[in-house]
């Protein structure tokens, strides 16, 4: 029995609802040994953030006509017993739309009109702004209803030739056709830019989102697509019909949009659907699956992608088959092996990477636990040894002990002047980098570029406005790598400094580096340097209206990497203070302690004893939390890299 996609979705649900109750766990036991803080919940905070908003993006790309819609109801929706997502002969999915769950909102289809192309706003932008989509209910009771409502994806409208021109919708045969008639010739368009589908299905309860696109000119012309969604889906399933093979604008779209760039661990599939139409009666199994091996062949051979990659089904035969139950025309579609790969790679790789970047975290509050732990026994200990030294001495002794000790707390006092100076000097590194990482300058930098465009009538003033903004953006991010590794360098001269004269026991400041988003950068500017020539080569009015929006994406996923490397930045610069913080808090702590002790001592000699006892047991207590957090550890790491979550879901 081939595993099911969804009870794959289900099992990785599990297991991260299995994480989040361990997490929450390790949470309580810290907050009743006073071990947590504003900096750990923070942090624990950001764990239960990610576990439970995690998404998975899987985008299904072709040309009209090759079957997406149909292989999205085969794979997530033959359980309704009919088609919910519109098919029929000819071009269906008019406009990109997004399938997911939201449990707070109620089912719906959300419709945002195609006039909103007249600006440079995006799809994320609108998204904001509830006002501007059309909204309809979904019945989820009536899987009539629901197939009537989503009908409505497939609207067009008939607008002037110019005003198609100005949203981009022009292409070169829309032109052709109404070239002879003027700028007043109606033509056809999408009635809608983009759809929103919130529909309460098992698969996306779980957290995954299906994008179902349109073809290569909606894709071309809706930036946010280019740059964005399809960039960022986990997976891209990109159809191309037996009976067309590779066309021309199938070989486009896979080099412009899909094609796997270098070192992005992503899933990207081939699907050869429509292998139906050799089932002609009159070719045997053999002779159909050798034209099929040979349509594989060639389609590896034309992409550049392995053969493993590349799935012949029949997406119309598999969603008759789920329907009837008909295992044996199922197993004939192939359908099966594609929903395998799905699950066998889609999920597996985000849940590993999912488990490593909570194990990291998780491991950095483990350490300042133990290390918090570790400080209290030593102090704990170096009190029982003083105490010890008492036995048997007279109060003038006793009296000279509790001098000492207050002398020692006077002295450490004053020591913490020192300390905040340092933390004075580091907020001003934060300042500095995180002024740089700020959105005020960067917007301001975008705002100033897209001046410099509209002012180019030509394209090389447009190339050498975009080439300063590049320019500039990497200057900033190289200037904060350079701040982070002086104040890196300068935190280990910290560490060692007050491991010597404070004996705090600090170990190495944590690391951080920005080359992720150096690379994501990068990546964004590749993507404009691969689309600018062939989308931008004559800068036309309406060529210039594309372009605005494009570079309004550009901008916008600049300002999100900035975002999230200006997040982790200030994350940084809390935690590699905290360890100096925490230990200076403990020892001031453990030095009024030890104060206190001799003070009860010198004030009743015969409580020594009953002292070393109570430090005793503290001792042990806080022996018995070393331990404990141990076991907390191990069972948090075994569910992270455990199937139990798989276990109980099945």
């Amino acid at each position: 029995m081939i595993p099911s996609l969804i009870h794959t979705f289900q099992d990785y649900g599990a297991w991260r609802r299995q994480v989040s109750d361990r997490a929450q766990e390790f949470r309580r036991w810290l907050q009743e040994q006073d071990l947590s803080d504003a900096h750990v919940e923070k942090r624990l905070n950001q764990i239960f953030d990610r576990l439970s908003e995690d998404r998975l993006t899987i985008a299904f790309v072709a040309e009209f006509s090759r079957g997406k819609s149909e292989l999205i109801n085969a794979i997530f929706f033959a359980d309704y017993g009919r088609r919910l997502l519109p098919t029929s002969a000819g071009r269906t999915t008019m406009c990109p739309t997004e399938l997911k769950w939201n449990p707070e909102l109620p089912p719906s289809l959300r419709l945002l009109p195609i006039e909103t192309r007249s600006g440079s706003a995006s799809i994320s932008d609108f998204k904001k702004i509830p006002d501007e989509w059309l909204n309809f209910a979904l019945d989820v009771s009536s899987a009539d209803s629901l197939v009537r409502t989503l009908q409505r994806i497939r609207d067009t409208k008939r607008i002037p030739f110019a005003e198609a021109r100005s949203y981009g919708l022009v292409t070169e045969d829309t032109a052709d056709d109404a070239a002879s008639a003027g700028d007043n010739a109606m033509v056809e368009v999408p009635r809608w830019r983009h759809a929103l589908i919130n529909f309460p299905h098992p698969l996306l309860a779980q957290g995954l989102v299906i994008l179902d696109t349109p073809g290569l000119n909606a894709i071309g012309s809706e930036p946010e697509l280019t740059l964005d969604l399809l960039p960022n889906a986990h997976a891209v399933l990109f159809l191309l019909g037996l009976d067309t093979g590779v066309s021309k604008s199938d070989m486009q779209m896979w080099q412009s949009y899909i094609r796997p760039d270098g070192g992005r661990d992503l899933c990207r599939f081939a699907v050869l659907n429509k292998i139906d139409a050799l089932w002609d009666g009159i070719r045997s199994d053999e002779q159909i699956e050798a034209e099929v091996l040979q349509q594989v062949i060639y389609c590896s051979n034309v992409l550049g992608v392995d053969g493993a990659n590349i799935f012949p089904v029949s997406a119309q035969r598999g969603l008759l088959a789920k329907i009837k139950g008909d295992e044996p025309l199922l197993h004939r579609s192939r359908l099966p092996l594609l929903e395998q790969a799905l699950s066998n790679n889609l999920v597996p790789r985000r849940r590993q990477i999912m488990s490593e970047s909570t194990q990291s975290d998780l491991a950095t509050l483990f350490a300042r636990t133990h290390s918090v732990l570790e400080e209290r026994i030593r102090a704990i200990d170096d009190q029982r040894a003083e105490l010890v030294t008492l036995r048997g001495k007279n109060i003038d002794i006793v009296a000279q002990m509790v001098g000492k000790a207050q002398a020692e707390k006077t002295r450490f006092e004053r020591g913490l002047a020192k300390f905040q100076s340092l933390r004075s000097t580091h907020a001003k590194h934060a300042n500095s980098v995180l002024s740089q990482l700020g959105q005020d300058a960067l917007d301001e930098d975008a705002r100033l570029t897209m001046l410099e465009v509209r002012g180019s009538r030509f394209t090389k003033g447009v190339r050498k406005a975009m080439t300063g903004y590049f320019d500039r953006t990497r200057g900033r991010i190289k200037d904060v790598h350079r701040q982070i590794l002086e104040v890196h360098q300068t935190m280990e001269s910290t560490y060692r400094q007050y491991e010597s004269e404070q004996g705090l026991k600090l170990g190495s400041p944590p690391s951080f580096s920005i080359e992720r988003y150096y690379k994501e950068f990068q990546r964004i500017e590749g993507l404009y340097q691969k689309h600018f020539d062939t989308m931008f080569a004559m800068l036309t009015t309406e060529a210039m209206t594309l372009l605005q929006r494009f570079l309004d994406t550009i901008a916008a996923q600049v300002r999100r990497i900035f975002v999230y490397a200006s997040r982790e930045a200030e994350q940084w610069f809390r935690e590699v203070m905290a360890p100096i913080e925490l230990q200076i808090r403990e020892r001031q702590q453990q030095l009024r302690r030890r104060l206190e002790s001799i003070k009860r001592v010198h004030g009743a000699t015969d409580s020594l004893e009953e002292r070393l006892r109570e430090l005793d047991q503290s001792a042990t207590r806080n022996r018995g939390h070393i331990e404990e957090l141990r076991r907390i550890a191990r069972e948090l790491n075994r569910a992270l890299d455990s199937n139990e979550g798989e276990r109980a879901a099945a």
